[in-house]
């Protein structure tokens, strides 16, 4: 992005803000936009809080990406402070994807009249009338019976070898969002979900069981298959180190190139796979979802998703949801320049609504079915999830306080406007030591529910906790 605004506005007009600067270049950077001596200030999240004068538009490219909100204290979300700075400076704010936050999409589409000062703007064609790429499912079921247990179907080990030999270059992704394991049946496809949220069940090893994160729901862990009688339920999991090592397997003479958390872990050591990847011809590039992000590689041809089914089985309202844009956003990455690109995306459940709606590139068909779902089931945006999170080095103390939290608000909270569900384990029960329990309401954020929230964490640290931690996050991003 850095490279597209020098090349249209030169270098002196820009100022960069990101978390890889040091503290002296952030330094400098911050000082050039104080003084005014830059017009543009390109950044990530924390960009928003610049000191811009005479602030005049604020644009939030790939609206629907989670990390504008920030995961740590203080729990803020960009996209909310640029409302409110775009709000205080009478300047337009324009949020922009190619797969919209469901959120966004309803207020923009909205008859809702509170919602009247957003306004949806929509672009019909691919940049340069670049063609859509094709888009092909492979059902891996199908592929098991026929005796192919590799990571690769046979249509995608077949494309890739023909872009090898055509000098086009090839992106893997595999999806690795989400840490919790789910069990699937290898026969039919059938995924375990609780029977109240529709949401896939999460194994916790320690009591052996399958529990829903949302309601509290519970049940023994599935040894054969309710839906098919059959015994091929298997865990899943598998990284992109993996992946490399298959692909180097199966084609010896293609040089590959890996990007995901473990290789970006040194400065610039993102920009420079990307640049080696680009202007040294690698043939295959393999990755997690920062393969998916905008780029640009005019010799793309061919994408292949290697498990869209691990996106669709994460304990969150927000599957089907975040399969379509994934699988939107990768799809994107093919055929940029002149010739057409193919997507190959192998799945067990190749009927799901997400991935045929992704296949046919219609986020209105998604959106539709989608928002319906969401409406039924009281989900946003037609309610708020508030998640009250408890953490601490003791396990007693934490459980006790929990228990007191749950019925202390139960007390206070109407009934008719808030569902609130009792305490459980978080899905990571535990992590650096401290244990993690959590509370979960369902409700519109008034500010009668925002002041009863108030008196209760006063309430709280007015008892001098030595050792526990209380957050309370309003449509997390993150469930864990």
């Amino acid at each position: 992005m850095l490279n597209r605004f020098i090349a249209r506005f030169g270098k002196s007009e820009l100022a960069v803000i990101h978390s890889k600067l040091s503290i002296g270049e952030r330094y400098d950077e911050w000082n050039k936009i104080k003084s005014g001596k830059v017009k543009i200030v390109i950044g990530a999240r924390s960009a928003i809080f610049t000191p811009v004068e005479d602030l005049g538009i604020i644009i939030i490219d790939e609206e629907h990406d989670t990390s504008y909100k920030s995961e740590a204290n203080p729990k803020y979300d960009a996209k909310e402070v640029a409302k409110y700075l775009a709000k205080e400076n009478n300047c337009p704010l324009l949020l922009g994807s190619a797969t919209p936050d469901i959120t966004s999409y309803y207020k923009a589409n909205s008859l809702d009249k509170k919602y009247e000062e957003m306004e949806l703007l929509t672009l019909t064609k691919r940049a340069n009338n670049a063609l859509l790429p094709i888009i092909n499912i492979v059902d891996l079921k199908q592929e098991l019976a026929n005796g192919n247990r590799s990571m690769l179907s046979m249509d995608l080990y077949l494309a890739i070898e023909e872009n090898l030999k055509q000098k086009k270059q090839t992106i893997l992704f595999l999806n690795r969002r989400g840490y919790s394991t789910f069990i699937m049946c290898r026969n039919c496809g059938y995924t375990v979900k609780c029977k109240n949220c529709n949401i896939s069940l999460t194994y916790h090893s320690f009591e052996n069981k399958l529990k829903c994160h949302y309601c509290g729901y519970e049940e023994n862990v599935v040894k054969i298959c309710p839906n098919c009688k059959s015994d091929k339920i298997r865990y899943f999991g598998t990284g992109t180190q993996k992946l490399e090592q298959e692909i180097q397997k199966q084609f010896p003479n293609a040089s590959t190139i890996r990007m995901d958390i473990d290789t970006i872990s040194k400065k610039n050591s993102h920009e420079e796979i990307l640049y080696k990847f680009k202007n040294e011809n690698i043939d295959i590039l393999i990755g997690t979802q920062m393969v998916v992000k905008g780029h640009h590689f005019p010799n793309v041809t061919l994408v292949g998703v290697l498990a869209a089914d691990s996106s669709l089985n994460i304990d969150d309202y927000r599957a089907n949801e975040r399969t379509f844009q994934i699988l939107t956003q990768v799809a994107g990455r093919a055929g940029r320049g002149e010739a057409k690109g193919k997507v190959i995306i192998q799945s067990y459940n190749p009927e799901n609504y997400s991935i045929q709606c992704a296949r046919q590139q219609d986020f209105k068909m998604f959106y539709e079915t989608e928002i319906a779902l969401r409406k039924q089931l009281k989900y946003p945006p037609f309610c708020d999830i508030i998640l009250i999170g408890f953490n601490s080095l003791n396990e007693k103390e934490l459980i006790n306080l929990s228990n007191w939290t749950y019925n202390y608000l139960k007390n206070l909270l109407p009934k008719e406007e808030c569902n609130i569900f009792k305490p459980i384990p978080a899905p990571i029960s535990k992590i650096q030591n401290r244990y993690r329990w959590r509370i979960i309401l369902k409700a519109k954020m008034t500010e009668n529910i925002n002041q009863i929230l108030n008196n209760y964490l006063k309430e709280v640290y007015s008892k001098n906790l030595k050792d526990t931690r209380i957050t309370i996050d309003v449509n997390p991003n993150n469930m864990s």
